[in-house]
C-alpha cells in the first residue's frame, strides 16, 4: 500500500521539544506563540509556578525548558534544583530496579533512567547576581527578554545541541566568577526575596528609594490600593514589621 502523503518522513530530524516556565500567563502565550512558527521547535508544556513547573517538566520530558529567573517560592534556581532532584531520585530507582531484575532474570541491558532537560534561562534581569546564581545551580544559557524571537529560537537549537548560549555581555559575568575576577558578590541563596513577585519586587525597590505610595501607584500605573496591597505582602513575605525595617532590609541587598 502507498503511505499517505500526511505520514511523517521517517528521515525528517525530531523536533526540539521545549518546556515554558513563567509567572505571566500573557508572556507564556506570546513566546509560544514566537516559537509556533519556527521550523524544528515543539512546545510540550508550560507552567507559572515552581511547583506546577518541577511536576511538568518531570512528567513531559523536554529537551530545553526556558526558565524565568524571579518567580514566587524560590524562582527558577528552586525549579531548576527540584527537577535535578526528581530526575536524580528517579534514575536511582530505575537502576536499583533493572540490577534487581537483572540479577535474578537473564534479561538485556536496562532500560537507562530519565534524562535531564537543558536549561536555557529567559529573564527581564541581566543583573550579574542572577546570572552567576543561575548557571550555577545547572542552566546551560541566560538571554534577557528583550530578545528577538527568531534568537531565541536560534538559542533553543543551540543549548539543544549542547552549545553555551548567553545574551551580549552576560557570558563576561560567568567567565568572572568561575575566574574569580568577578566583583559581584556569591549570590547566597534569599528564600524570602525568591518569594516576591516581579511587581512586589518592583513597589519593594521604589519603597526603598523613598517613594510615597501615590508617586508608586503613578511610577507603575495602578491604584494606590493596589500599591497598599503589594506593600503590605512584601512587609509580610520579608517578615519586616514597618518601611523603616524594611528599607534597611532592601539596602543590605542593594535593591533600590
Amino acid at each position: 500500500m502507498t503511505p499517505s502523503s500526511t505520514s511523517p518522513d521517517p528521515t525528517d530530524p525530531v523536533p526540539v521539544a521545549v518546556y515554558l516556565v513563567d509567572d505571566h500567563a500573557v508572556f507564556r502565550s506570546g513566546v509560544r506563540a514566537e516559537l509556533a512558527d519556527e521550523p524544528g521547535l515543539r512546545v510540550v508544556g508550560e507552567a507559572g509556578t515552581v511547583p506546577d513547573a518541577i511536576d511538568g517538566i518531570v512528567a513531559t520530558a523536554p529537551d530545553v525548558v526556558l526558565l524565568d529567573v524571579h518567580m514566587p517560592a524560590g524562582g527558577g534556581v528552586a525549579v531548576l534544583r527540584g527537577v535535578l532532584d526528581r530526575i536524580g531520585s528517579a534514575a536511582t530507582l530505575s537502576t536499583t530496579a533493572a540490577s534487581t531484575t537483572a540479577a535474578s532474570t537473564t534479561a538485556g541491558p536496562a532500560t537507562p533512567g530519565p534524562t535531564s532537560p537543558v536549561f536555557l534561562a529567559l529573564s527581564v534581569s541581566d543583573a550579574a547576581e542572577d546570572v552567576i546564581a543561575t548557571i550555577r545551580a545547572g542552566a546551560r544559557g541566560y538571554v534577557t527578554k528583550t530578545i528577538a524571537g527568531s534568537e531565541l529560537a536560534d538559542a533553543v537549537r543551540r543549548v539543544a545541541d549542547g552549545d553555551a548560549v548567553f545574551s551580549p555581555r552576560l557570558a563576561g559575568f560567568v567567565l568572572d566568577s568561575f575566574t574569580g575576577k568577578s566583583s559581584a558578590p556569591e549570590p547566597p541563596l534569599d528564600p524570602e526575596l525568591d518569594s516576591l513577585t516581579r511587581r512586589e519586587l518592583e513597589v519593594l525597590r521604589l519603597l526603598a528609594r523613598g517613594y510615597t505610595y501615590r508617586e508608586i501607584a503613578e511610577e507603575l500605573f495602578i491604584s494606590i490600593k493596589t500599591v497598599e496591597t503589594h506593600a503590605s505582602n512584601v512587609l509580610r513575605k520579608t517578615q519586616q514589621s514597618n518601611r523603616n525595617a524594611l528599607t534597611r532590609w532592601a539596602a543590605t541587598r542593594h535593591i533600590g
